[in-house]
């Protein structure tokens, strides 16, 4: 345990950091804006495409991987706007933020960073196709649930805003990028790759950093009551269901289950509160669900590893 403790407190130390900046130095939230410019669109990209470009082609097609973590994704994001849409009037909209803060992790800013150091390489290419996917699903999820409480559009405007939302996304570009060169065998070399690596070595630390910075420009102002629902859901409920679809459907590589496992671990990405914004729906709430998940991770995520990689939490349930 102290050293699960010890691999994994340098990550949530930088959200710590971050945090405290936040708070002692307050100012105005936009003056992260290159900062998350250079995380999202510079930064990450290049560790995806290291990571991608250098991978064995044929581990990049495992298409039942993929299937059973998207189905794992969506399985708790269509509970949570179950619960959320039943208890709270029928508001499809308010429903479907509370099912994105169950089911979105923050698999893109703590994902690979953590999940590299605890895992190791091997673990690289589950996260890269489990961010790409999960991530093309939240995108189809919000703008479809969204026109369907209220935000009517003719659907071919709604089917190219979800495709552009999905193929514009840096990630997922670049993680076709990193595909297309694993296939045809391109590999960086000289000053092209040590360029990559010095701003894939940078994306988790400013990222986390950032994620810290925002928490505490958006404080806690109360607890609402949907979080008692949310909040295991997310941090116990998500990699449970992944862990009994990945048995089920399996088998599959060991890391590549418990890097599954520990990205549903994770908590509810930032991107909820952004989505809540963009539809000016269940907006502080969002913001509760971002901050409180992500100090309660810091215990979860901690136990989780524990269990894995101790052997206590075998990677089939069903052996």
């Amino acid at each position: 345990m102290i050293e699960i403790i010890g691999l994994i407190s340098p990550f949530f130390g930088l959200i710590a950091l971050g945090y405290a900046a936040g708070r002692l130095a307050p100012h105005p939230i936009g003056g992260l804006a290159w900062l998350n410019v250079f995380v999202i669109y510079i930064a990450l990209p290049s560790l995806l495409f290291q990571i991608l470009s250098k991978t064995p082609v044929e581990k990049l097609g495992s298409i039942g991987f993929v299937v059973a973590t998207t189905l794992s994704t969506f399985i708790i994001f269509a509970f949570g706007f179950a619960i959320a849409f039943l208890r709270g009037g029928r508001d499809i909209p308010a429903a479907t933020i509370q099912g994105l803060g169950g089911a979105y992790g923050n698999i893109g800013y703590m994902g690979p960073g953590i999940a590299l150091a605890a895992l190791g390489p091997a673990a690289g290419v589950p996260v890269a196709l489990v961010f790409c996917f999960d991530n093309a699903l939240h995108f189809i999820m919000a703008p479809l649930m969204m026109a369907l409480g209220g935000e009517r559009q003719p659907p071919l405007a709604m089917v190219r805003q979800v495709l552009v939302r999905i193929f514009t996304h840096p990630f997922i570009i670049a993680t076709i990028i990193g595909v297309g060169a694993a296939i045809l065998g391109l590999h960086p070399t000289g000053p092209l790759d040590q360029t990559l690596q010095l701003l894939a070595g940078a994306a988790a630390p400013c990222a986390l950093f950032a994620m810290g910075v925002t928490l505490a420009l958006r404080p806690l102002k109360r607890v609402p009551p949907e979080l008692f629902a949310i909040v295991p859901m997310k941090l116990v409920l998500h990699p449970v269901v992944v862990w009994l679809v990945l048995g089920a459907t399996g088998p599959f590589d060991a890391v590549w289950v418990q890097s599954a496992m520990l990205l549903a671990s994770l908590p509810t990405a930032t991107n909820v509160f952004v989505i809540a914004q963009q539809y000016d729906v269940w907006v502080e709430r969002a913001s509760a669900v971002v901050l409180v998940t992500t100090v309660l991770s810091v215990a979860t995520v901690t136990l989780l590893l524990y269990a894995i990689t101790t052997g206590l939490l075998p990677t089939d349930p069903f052996a």
